[in-house]
């Protein structure tokens, strides 16, 4: 059950969308909140109905538009960026939304959860840019938020000084991460860095490597979407999130 609304972020109204379940009335009400953070394609049918498969999995999920300060845009696919105009807008918009940026905007999008019945502290999850938000927002939040998983990631330990390994020292819950086989966006060094950050932190965390998938294979939309891939990711996502939010 998906339900459009606007929500008063941090500089202006951002659209969103927040799922309930079809299956079961209970937890359509009352259930443990997620906020999903997009990839840099935005909202779009695809990333609903992954929200709506989680919600039917028991939770209260939130869907912002993180690109909401720059007006209407797209719509676009997973394969958009194979197009020289829309690659252009999309990169324009997601350099234009700093990690700071969506760490402010979280604070309003954990209000509305708890205004929709979401019991208990939220987990996260993010997808392409939407991994890195995730982290910061566990490590930013953290008497609210449990734990966060990022599937395919990009620049989790960058040089970059909003780089979310460097922020591992303020997490307090439970971290997964989903790693595509080759992802020019989080290439080993990456990883070894982040494992590291993390480890030295005592963050509790599994960094598991999808041999053989390529960045975006979770998300039905993308070209290079694999379903045994898909099944896995959600077989994992699924159990982290029992473990840490019920």
């Amino acid at each position: 059950m998906k339900q459009d609304i606007e929500i008063s972020a941090a500089d202006g109204t951002a659209k969103a969308s927040i799922f309930r379940s079809d299956i079961s009335a209970e937890v359509a009400e009352a259930a443990p909140g997620v906020i999903l953070y997009m990839d840099a394609m935005g909202p779009r049918d695809s990333l609903y109905g992954m929200a709506q498969q989680l919600a039917d999995a028991g939770y209260i999920v939130l869907l912002p538009d993180l690109f909401y300060r720059f007006g209407a845009y797209g719509p676009f696919s997973g394969n958009s960026f194979s197009n020289e105009a829309h690659r252009a807008e999309i990169l324009k918009m997601l350099h234009g939304t700093s990690q700071e940026m969506t760490k402010n905007d979280t604070a309003a999008f954990l209000d509305v959860l708890a205004s929709a019945g979401a019991q208990g502290p939220v987990g996260t999850v993010g997808y392409c840019m939407g991994g890195a938000r995730a982290l910061t927002a566990l490590a930013s939040y953290p008497d609210r938020v449990a734990s966060a998983a990022s599937f395919h990631g990009g620049n989790l330990a960058s040089d970059a000084e909003d780089s979310p390994h460097r922020l591992a020292d303020k997490m307090r819950g439970r971290v997964y991460i989903g790693v595509a086989g080759v992802d020019n966006s989080f290439p080993p060094e990456q990883s070894t860095r982040l494992e590291e950050a993390l480890r030295t932190s005592g963050v509790d965390h599994v960094i598991e490597n999808y041999v053989g998938m390529a960045h975006g294979w979770t998300v039905p939309d993308h070209g290079v979407y694999n379903e045994a891939g898909a099944d896995r990711h959600w077989k994992r996502l699924l159990t982290f999130f029992d473990e840490t939010l019920n």
